[in-house]
This record gives C-alpha cells, structure tokens and sequence, in this order.
C-alpha cells in the first residue's frame, strides 16, 4: 500500500504559485537595496564622506573597526531589520511565511555581496550585523503580521450582523420562522407609529 504523502504546514510557500513568490522576492530585494542606497546616500552628504556602490552592493565598508563601518552596520541594521520587516508585513502579511522571506533576502545580499566583491566577507563585523539584522526582521515581521492578522474585518463600515430593519410605512417586520418555532415574542409599532404593541406568537391546536 503506498504511502499518504504528509500535507505541507499551514502557510508553507509550497501553498503560493512560484511566479508570485518570485514576484514578492524580487519586490522585497528591490525595496532593500533602494532603502539602502537612499540611507547611503543621505549618510554620504550629511558626513561629507564619498560615496561609492561597493557601500551598498559590497562588504568590505561594513566592519568594526573604523566608525564608517559602525555606522554603515547601523544602516543595514535599519534597512534590513526595521524596512524589510514593514514590508513583508505590507506585502505578505501572514506571519508562518516572515523567517522564509527575511531569511531569503539577506541570503541573496549575502550572494551578491560576495559575486561583486569577488570573494566571500571576511569581516567579523558584516556577518553579526547581518545575523542581528535577519533576527530583527523575522521577529518584527511576526509580530505585525499577528497584530495585523488579530485585528477584526469590516465590511464598509458596517456590522456584519445589521439589526432587523422595519417596513417602509414604519410598521413592524414580520417574526421570522425561527422566532415562531421557538415562541420569542417581538415588538412592534402600528402604522400611526405612536402605539406599541407585543405580539405572541400562535401556538398550534393540540
């Protein structure tokens, strides 16, 4: 007898359709480097420091020993750790798919860095800062995507449950069957609408 294969855990990627994940993959690495180079960028003409693209695509800047490369580690850490987390949450929104994304996104930085720097980082201070930043993003981005997914839905504004609503002439709705078959009284008004007026439901003759 063969074997029952083992349904994938709720919320696995296996469940999305690759053209999409790769679609979210290549939005959230865009929106990575684009945050990146914009903070290098702000950094480079505040400080009066060059700006280079080994500082966004490569390793070598980001260490610990100089205090370009502590601030360099800190702007990884708020692009990768605060910016990717907000937009997995904008983007994914389901918080079992946050560690597969987060992690995939410095994995691929982590690739990219090393094909333009032509080796793998070497520097102590590039791999804490990236771990930290991975750790902040998967942490952050479970949290608000369980935030999000706690809080309740509205349709336009409006109870999902509406109240009973009365006839146009302002007379009373009609019990339904389920009130009659348990024998609720309801409450009504007369077509004067002044008047008001209990109505029992009829029991059947025995």
């Amino acid at each position: 007898m063969p074997r029952r294969r083992k349904p994938p855990r709720a919320g696995a990627l296996a469940e999305l359709a690759p053209l999409k994940i790769a679609g979210q993959i290549a939005t959230l690495q865009a929106i990575y480097y684009f945050a990146a180079l914009v903070l290098i960028v702000f950094t480079a003409l505040v400080s009066g420091s060059g700006f280079s693209w080994t500082l966004v695509f490569g390793w070598e800047g980001l260490r610990g020993d100089t205090t370009h490369g502590w601030l360099m580690s800190f702007i990884f850490l708020l692009d990768g750790g605060l910016i990717i987390s907000i937009a997995i949450v904008a983007l994914i929104a389901r918080s079992k798919l946050v560690p597969d994304f987060a992690i995939t996104v410095h994995f691929i930085h982590l690739v990219i860095a090393s094909l333009y720097s032509g080796r793998i980082p070497r520097h102590g201070g590039w791999w804490l800062t990236m771990i930290a930043s991975a750790t902040i993003s998967v942490s952050l981005g479970i949290w608000g995507c369980q935030y999000r997914e706690l809080q309740p839905v509205f349709f336009g504004g409006r109870p999902i449950l509406p109240a009973v609503p009365a006839s146009v002439d302002g007379s009373a709705t009609q019990p339904s069957t389920v009130d009659e078959e348990m024998a609720i009284p309801s409450r009504g008004r007369g077509r004067d609408g002044n008047a008001e007026y209990e109505m029992e439901p009829m029991l059947p003759l025995k």
